[in-house]
């Protein structure tokens, strides 16, 4: 019985930890559209926000992406 209950617990630990790394890079993602819009308001450009917010949020897709692979059976 104890077995059923360290399973379920470590599955809440890891979707809670998955689910604050994704948080976490998805608000990096935010952070680098900002950075970028305040680089074009004063006449520049920033290359390196706009890459580090288009990996965040790559890296976000993905990890929803496959979080659907790992649900939907018929993809398997």
């Amino acid at each position: 019985m104890s077995l059923d209950w360290t399973a379920l617990g470590q599955v809440a630990a890891v979707s809670i930890g998955v689910t604050v790394a994704v948080v976490v890079v998805f608000a990096l993602g935010i952070l680098g559209l900002a950075r970028y819009e305040d680089a074009r308001e004063q006449n520049g450009t920033s290359a390196v926000a706009l890459t580090q917010a288009g990996l965040c949020f790559l890296a976000c897709a993905a990890v929803v992406a496959y979080g659907i692979y790992l649900i939907v059976p018929q993809f398997h």
